[in-house]
């Protein structure tokens, strides 16, 4: 990364009001595992266990996953913590970038790293991202709360 950023923008997953609905109903589901997994005088039977151990890793993913995305004058950084390493694209790699809403759901089912027919995604939160289309001809959506801001700092730092 080269000089101050141009653009930073942290988004979390637990802003996402489905995302902390999903931790709730995991955490119930142990509840109920742990209330209906064994007899009396031996709760902890493996099921309530494996149900404890997957709702605690849901909810700690969701807890410090995170969506990071900086421009700087060498490129574009996107790093999804702690899923993926830093991706950086610089600016002869990337033809166009356009914000504009999107469909998570429909077009990538649903949010985090995800692929769909629309290419690759990488969102939190929302509906709102800047479309990338690449030099190899492969498609990019970055999820953003400022796409406008994202995109206009993409073209800034782009020279278009």
């Amino acid at each position: 990364m080269s000089g101050p950023a141009l653009f930073e923008e942290t988004q979390r997953f637990l802003s996402n009001p489905w995302a902390l609905l999903g931790a709730v109903a995991a955490l119930a589901g142990v509840g109920s595992l742990l209330l209906t997994a064994g007899s009396p005088a031996d709760p902890l039977q493996p099921a309530g266990i494996l149900g404890l151990v997957v709702g605690g890793g849901v909810a700690a993913l969701l807890g410090v996953g995170r969506l990071r995305t900086e421009v700087h004058a060498d490129g574009l950084y996107v790093r999804f913590v702690p899923f993926t390493r830093l991706h950086r694209y610089s600016w002869n790699a990337i033809v166009s970038a356009e914000a504009r809403r999107y469909r998570p759901i429909l077009e990538y089912g649903g949010w985090g790293v995800r692929w769909g027919r629309g290419g690759k995604a990488y969102n939190v939160y929302g509906n709102r991202g800047v479309q990338l289309v690449l030099a190899d001809g492969k498609k990019l959506l970055i999820g953003s709360q400022r796409a406008e801001a994202l995109a206009l700092a993409i073209a800034s730092a782009r020279g278009s």
